[in-house]
């Protein structure tokens, strides 16, 4: 790969052709100015590419974080107060609700700083700077490598790196892959472990829809939830303090109450998860068939599950509520991408681009010789691979994900070596890490409930993978239960010691390897451990050629369209990307406005749907019209749509306008256009926001919560 492509680090059009619509892109920050600004400030965009993104003075960037592991929020104010999603902040909300007082169900508003409740496990991460540090890695390189010591290589680099970026810093780091392993960005951040819960309306308003609307538009819910970043007295990150102070930021989001209109620039910055944009026909093919298809079925018949349990009883429904929406999200997701793809005949398309960098290689030698191999690697990896990722889905989705008496008892296994080796160190660091673990588990835990689960999805591996992939429990049941899952799932639930914390903790106390081994939870651990392993060691030769036929048809790509603003895959790190308000055309005769109002709630308002129960307090508000300065003509405005490609991650993301102002809260993408991880759509995609206004509304006038509207610097 030419050194001069590896600048090309920015936008990328339906994998190649064009030149990227303004639209599409998730931006790396460092090159902007490169790259971006003079089509941004075309666009309407009234700042500088310093002031996005600045090593040496405070910029935009410093405003926006890494809320949590998966989520995106920003700062917006001077005393590190956090706006995001109710869905990013939902775990925390959930850990901190009980029966009695129930912050999933009824809200929460913390009265004075006192009251902010602590969250252990939450963190708060800075972007400090990104670094290109794509020679320092390639000088460990050589064409000779396998893949597997290329990654060792790599990973070997980055650690040298990362050490040198950090030491004496308190900063963490990490060095990334970009372009399928083309390029290296060192990524340094300031992480604060402090993060209290401020604030979050009812799941009727911050979760109003459910499942049902979840990735709609029109769309009426106020997905938003406020904390805060609390830092040491000298303003640097700490362990929890009663001694600790609101994180005073280098930057903060002012907050526009002007509202949008059609047209208007639109600024998203955040953490895109995952994208694959640069996937092969075969690929997608695998996708849909095999990683969507195995989700969409063993999800759904788990949720239904959970579900009727948790409308059963108040207890379990919050021991469940967070991990019911994490699995149903992406559920959904799945079965919208797999419509999407199929609609918008994606695979087609694929395969017609492909065709085009297969004559483009083979009109050259040189090219023949670098690229030529590149898309027959990847299609005999996927393949070679097939019947074992189907079953490694059902191994991580129905016995990891599915059944948790598994999951838990997967940990308890790591015991096993040190109770045979007589290592006391290495089983105390194991029995803590597992006390640790537990904590948070069984708080979450309702053995009834799993064991429901847990019939279901054994008894649906059995059916949909082959007998010689199976786990040797499979075989035990086969043979001493004479296939009576039921019966060999009700055994190990009342007998393993797993299902019961104190049991553990008792177990925890004076641990015997002939106690674990007789374990019915741990042999069937230990039995799926054992599989996954032998399957993932089959897979790994396979992945390899892959992850070379990826790397090699990028980097062709890329020297295919050398002189276009090129932008790589999300994985999580900082991008931005810019658009505007639009309305859509989702199908023949049928038009979607850019903006929705309070009056849809009302619409949607259904008393026996759990789904759309609207509380008095806002219905009040609305029959009084009682909506402040936020109204516009008369109307509570709510959510609105754009045209910025973000993915998951992005979740939380501050929507600006053309002067860096915060207009809303990125939290969703819409249903036509679900195959945007794989092909931006620019007809259809649009990203769904709910409305600052909106926010700022149920803050003040629904919750009462005056002090944190008087914290922010409020534009009208």
């Amino acid at each position: 790969m030419k050194k001069r492509l590896l600048i090309l680090v920015a936008g990328f059009f339906l994998m190649f052709g064009t030149i990227a619509k303004a639209d599409e892109g998730m931006w790396l920050l460092p090159l902007l100015k490169q790259l971006n600004i003079d089509a941004m400030q075309q666009k309407g965009f009234k700042l500088t590419a310093e002031d996005i993104y600045n090593v040496n003075n405070s910029s935009i960037k410093d405003a926006i974080i890494i809320f949590g592991r998966g989520c995106t929020g920003e700062i917006v104010s001077e005393q590190g107060l956090i706006l995001t999603n109710h869905h990013c902040g939902y775990g925390a909300i959930q850990q901190h609700s009980t029966p009695e007082h129930d912050y999933l169900a009824d809200g929460f508003w913390a009265s004075t700083l006192q009251d902010e409740i602590p969250t252990p496990g939450l963190t708060a991460s800075f972007l400090v700077r990104i670094e290109d540090v794509t020679e320092k890695v390639n000088a460990t390189l050589n064409a000779d490598m396998s893949e597997g010591d290329r990654n060792k290589a790599i990973a070997d680099a980055g650690r040298k790196i990362v050490k040198e970026a950090t030491d004496g810093t308190g900063y963490k780091a990490r060095v990334q892959s970009f372009f399928g392993g083309n390029q290296f960005f060192l990524l340094v951040y300031e992480e604060f472990a402090d993060v209290r819960m401020v604030g979050a309306p009812p799941s009727s308003i911050g979760k109003f829809g459910a499942d049902t609307d979840n990735w709609m538009w029109p769309r009426h819910t106020g997905d938003f939830s406020v904390f805060r970043v609390y830092a040491n007295k000298d303003n640097k990150p700490a362990a929890y303090s009663a001694e600790n102070v609101p994180y005073k930021p280098k930057h903060h989001l002012p907050v526009s109450i002007k509202g949008v209109k059609k047209g208007d620039f639109t600024m998203i910055m955040g953490y895109p998860g995952s994208t694959q944009r640069y996937m092969t026909s075969s690929e997608v093919d695998e996708r849909m068939k095999i990683s969507n298809a195995s989700r969409i079925y063993i999800r759904g018949i788990r949720q239904e599950i959970l579900l009727k349990d948790m409308h059963a009883d108040k207890a379990v429904n919050i021991k469940y509520a967070s991990k019911y929406a994490g699995s149903s999200n992406y559920w959904k997701n799945s079965i919208g991408m797999n419509k999407a793809l199929k609609r918008l005949k994606v695979y087609d398309y694929k395969k017609a681009n492909e065709a085009e960098f297969t004559k483009w290689v083979n009109a050259n030698p040189e090219r023949v010789k670098k690229y030529g191999e590149a898309l027959n690697l990847i299609n005999e990896a996927v393949i070679g691979r097939k019947e074992l990722l189907h079953v490694t889905q059902y191994i991580n989705e129905s016995l990891y994900g599915g059944t948790e008496l598994i999951g838990i008892a997967s940990a308890g296994t790591q015991l096993e070596d040190p109770l045979k080796s007589g290592n006391k160190e290495e089983l105390a660091k194991i029995v803590a890490m597992l006390k640790n673990r537990s904590v948070g588990f069984y708080k979450n835990y309702n053995a009834p409930t799993d064991q429901k689960v847990a019939k279901a999805m054994f008894r649906i591996f059995a059916e949909n993978v082959p007998v010689q992939h199976q786990p040797a429990i499979f075989n035990t049941i086969r043979t001493k239960y004479k296939g009576n899952i039921d019966k060999y799932i009700d055994e190990m639930y009342s007998k393993s010691m797993f299902v019961d914390s104190s049991k553990l903790y008792a177990f925890l106390a004076k641990p015997t390897l002939k106690a674990l081994e007789k374990d019915p939870a741990y042999q069937a651990a230990k039995a799926i451990n054992a599989k996954a392993d032998e399957l993932f060691a089959n897979m790994d030769p396979l992945n390899q050629k892959l992850q070379r036929g990826q790397r090699l048809f990028i980097a062709g790509v890329l020297e295919m369209n050398q002189g276009k603003a090129m932008y790589p895959d999300a994985n999580f790190t900082m991008r931005l990307t810019y658009g505007e308000v639009l309305d859509y055309y989702p199908m023949d005769a049928v038009h979607y406005d850019f903006l929705t109002t309070l009056d849809g709630v009302m619409e949607k308002d259904d008393p026996d749907n759990w789904e759309f129960v609207v509380p008095q307090k806002l219905k009040d508000l609305y029959n009084a019209k009682d909506y402040g300065r936020y109204a516009e003509n008369g109307k509570m405005p709510l959510a609105f749509i754009s045209t910025n490609d973000i993915t998951g991650g992005n979740s939380g993301s501050p929507i600006m306008n053309d002067k860096g102002e915060l207009i809303g809260l990125a939290f969703d993408g819409n249903w036509e256009a679900m195959s945007g991880d794989i092909v931006f759509e620019k007809n259809l995609q649009r990203t769904i926001n709910v409305d600052i206004r909106y926010v700022l509304f149920i803050i003040e006038k629904y919750a009462g919560a005056t002090r944190l509207i008087n914290e922010m610097k409020i534009v009208e």
